[in-house]
């Protein structure tokens, strides 16, 4: 799933959202698929992750043998 922030100034449901209020600075996840049809609109979405983008995950300390 890809991530975009909502930037509108008000409120808005999106029924693709299962009807979902979304807020303004608010961060969604979008089916991959639908992705180009938020951020397209740019005065309204802003992208955070795109499609297929590897997900950040905390570094696991290496751990030495003795």
């Amino acid at each position: 799933m890809a991530r975009v922030r909502f930037i509108g100034s008000e409120p808005v449901t999106v029924p693709e959202l299962g009807g979902r209020e979304v807020q303004s600075d608010q961060v969604v996840e979008v089916p991959d698929e639908r992705f180009e049809g938020y951020v397209c609109q740019t005065t309204k979405w802003q992208s955070v992750e795109e499609p297929g983008a590897a997900k950040k995950t905390a570094a696991k300390p290496a751990v030495k043998e003795a």
